[in-house]
């Protein structure tokens, strides 16, 4: 059987927390989705601090590593390359993987702003591999099964989307000043990392985004330059954000993101009104989706229903346990990175159920007309 099943050679740039993910969800997908559409065979990783990468290549299981990622692009062994690096490194690495040939996966934020998304989109159109921005969040089983349930009329007209996302990590003033916290590296600080996941997912469930007006803002404006140093640096990206959305459909609503949040470790939370019934979903408990329908007379006396999204035919949860057995958020890569090989090895489209490039700039341009709003005090209209 295993000699039968194509491999695809996987070039990974960045070796980090989101390296670890994706090296993770490869690895989960070959054995755990039985049988894959290919496995991928962990071949080149790269980094520019030559002990670290050489430690992360053997750590995850990669046969070799690179210290200069034009090696890793213009390698003709490489079938994907793999974008995990930070945002001011997606442009130019990801465009010459895709002039050449690759197939290619980039992290979100697609760029660190529209302008530079747009042009990416633009080579991905014409390009001969498939492409797709790692929003990991759309195949969640219970995001799956809220999107089946709006598409199928469920939840009726929606009137109402409202998206948080709020973590605890920078609420120490004395954490230091990452490469996320600086605008040349990061373009965007937590609209551009937290938002843009928020910002998807409305996008996704809901439709499309016509206007925006938003406020962001930076309550700790300095931070130590490192551990080991009382100097400091200047914050020049928002670590807090606010927007009401419109969208195209009638439909209005909020996004925020800050993290700046005591007690909130990774709450990314939604709810959708509609005139039929509402869903809400909670990252910190993935497996679980609550639904609530005005025509179930139940409803009216016990509320929200908890639905539990660990039956065998429930998207993706059937490859991993039994029934009431709960998966984890680093599954998540799995299933995402899962989809694209399928798409790449049976020439089916990324789009609507992975996030395309069109998405990636969308979203990309959505948090700058956000950044817009804030500086100007105005409502501002997109114009894709």
């Amino acid at each position: 059987m295993t000699e039968k099943i194509p491999t695809l050679n996987i070039g990974m740039l960045g070796y980090g927390f989101i390296g670890k993910a994706h090296a993770n969800g490869y690895k989960q997908l070959s054995y755990m989705m039985w049988p894959p559409p290919a496995i991928p065979y962990l071949y080149l990783i790269c980094g520019r601090n030559e002990k670290a990468v050489s430690e992360a290549a053997k750590r995850y299981g990669f046969k070799g590593y690179r210290l200069d990622w034009k090696e890793v692009v213009s390698d003709k062994r490489i079938d994907i390359f793999d974008n995990c690096a930070p945002n001011h490194l997606h442009f130019e690495p990801t465009v010459e993987a895709l002039k050449n040939g690759k197939n290619v996966i980039c992290e979100k934020p697609l760029a660190v702003n529209g302008e530079l998304a747009y042009e990416m989109y633009k080579i991905s159109k014409d390009a001969k591999g498939k492409s797709m921005v790692a929003f990991n969040y759309r195949f969640i089983p219970a995001v799956i099964l809220a999107k089946q349930l709006i598409d199928e009329g469920r939840i009726g007209r929606i009137y109402h989307f409202r998206g948080r996302y709020l973590q605890e990590g920078m609420v120490d003033p004395n954490r230091p000043l990452t490469w996320r916290l600086r605008k040349e590296f990061a373009g965007k600080g937590v609209l551009g990392d937290l938002g843009s996941h928020i910002i998807d997912l409305a996008r996704y469930l809901v439709g499309e985004i016509v206007a925006v007006s938003g406020i962001t803002h930076t309550f700790i404006k300095e931070r130590p330059l490192s551990d080991n140093t009382s100097q400091k640096g200047t914050v020049d990206v928002d670590d807090a954000f606010e927007s009401i959305v419109e969208f195209e459909n009638g439909a209005i609503g909020t996004v925020e993101a800050s993290k700046l949040c005591h007690g909130r470790k990774n709450y990314m939370y939604f709810e959708i009104n509609g005139s039929k019934g509402s869903i809400r979903f909670n990252l910190e408990r993935l497996d679980e989706l609550e639904v609530y329908f005005a025509n179930e007379g139940t409803n009216k006396i016990m509320g929200f229903k908890d639905v539990m999204v660990t039956e065998s035919s429930d998207p993706f949860i059937k490859y991993w346990w039994p029934h009431g057995h709960i998966i984890g958020w680093g599954n998540l890569f799995a299933h995402e990175l899962y989809h694209f090989v399928d798409c790449i090895i049976n020439d089916k489209d990324v789009a609507p159920q992975g996030a395309s490039f069109e998405d990636g700039y969308k979203a990309a341009k959505i948090c700058d007309s956000i950044e817009e709003s804030s500086l100007t005090g105005k409502r501002v209209e997109l114009k894709y």
